[in-house]
């Protein structure tokens, strides 16, 4: 199982009902990939204060790295991808993406 985990430092012009369309649209991406399994996004409700700027997460879980993989090169995942970068303070310098290998 593959855990991929994307931090976000959104735009502070960025409304939460915007952050929700990508995040659902992100979610919807189960129906074409049937090796993308849990999905959760949320602000970070960390009572550390260690975010360092980045105030929203998304853990996407994978059977395999191939799942993972079919994923990364979907045609919709780019395009969500993209739209991310756009809305992330600084772009690609506002996102954190790491993988884990769970299980």
């Amino acid at each position: 199982m593959i855990r991929h985990i994307v931090l976000v430092n959104f735009k502070s012009d960025v409304s939460a009902e915007t952050i929700q369309s990508l995040f659902d649209r992100l979610a919807d991406l189960r129906s074409q990939l049937p090796g993308m399994r849990d999905f959760d996004a949320s602000p970070s409700i960390s009572p550390e204060g260690l975010e360092q700027g980045f105030n929203h997460g998304i853990c996407i879980d994978f059977v395999d790295e191939a799942a993972r993989d079919e994923y990364l090169v979907l045609p919709d995942h780019k395009a969500l991808g993209a739209e991310l970068v756009g809305l992330a303070e600084g772009g690609l310098k506002g996102l954190v993406v790491f993988d884990l290998k769970i299980g």
